[in-house]
């Protein structure tokens, strides 16, 4: 991280929409959070926790995974996995989970070994080691099961658990804040302007605006 003290910059991760707010850097907004709110978020910007929970193997495994979900193909990426494994070294699931399914910590586990026996079978390679071609091509596999068995587990709470930690980490990190204008906790300062397409002075306009929020999606 670079900058001021207090301040500092993320890198831009969208690849395909380019710079939809320019010259908006949420980390410009550090003095107007509580010290604990600011610390918490200029953690997620510095050196990634130590990984405690996975190990190397399923490591290297959900770093692919999470990559795919995401679409983080290029560099920069969210380093998401570091606090996908944070989270479930100290148990802090969501609180519940699908009666056919295993704890979270287990669930992990053994869906990442069970994308490893489907990429051997595919393509003779563990799922980290394959193409990103033929590691989309192995989670898709399981998205088109929907609640169907897969290694004996709900294909569909598979899909669902990967998603949910992986969009969590992702969409709690400063890089992703920035990719979509969110200027940040608004505790203690609050808004002054609420009102639909009105913009407090600290947020920029979406440089492409749209009636569809799903270009391109077939009606």
């Amino acid at each position: 991280m670079s900058g001021s003290a207090g301040t500092g910059t993320v890198p831009r991760i969208s690849q395909a929409t380019g710079d939809r707010f320019p010259g908006f850097n949420v980390l410009d907004q550090v003095g107007h959070w509580d010290p604990v709110t600011a610390g918490t978020v200029l953690s997620r910007v510095g050196r990634p926790p130590d990984i405690r929970f996975f190990t190397s193997a399923e490591e290297a495994a959900a770093t692919a995974l999470c990559d795919r979900l995401l679409g983080q193909d290029d560099e920069p990426k969210v380093a998401v996995v570091p606090q996908i494994d944070a989270r479930l070294a100290e148990q802090e699931t969501d609180g519940w989970r699908y009666e056919d399914m295993p704890e979270d910590g287990l669930a992990w586990r053994d869906s990442l070994r069970f994308l490893d026996e489907d990429s051997q079978a595919a393509c003779s390679r563990d799922f980290a080691q394959a193409s990103a071609e033929d590691q989309r091509a192995v989670i898709q596999a399981v998205q088109d099961l929907g609640a169907k068995d897969w290694h004996g587990l709900n294909a569909a709470h598979v899909w669902s658990l990967w998603t949910r930690y992986a969009c969590t980490a992702f969409y709690a990190h400063p890089s992703a804040w920035n990719e979509i204008g969110f200027p940040g906790p608004a505790y203690p300062r609050g808004y002054k302007h609420p009102g639909v397409d009105v913009r407090e002075p600290f947020e920029v306009a979406d440089t492409l605006p749209s009636d569809d929020p799903v270009q391109g999606k077939d009606r």
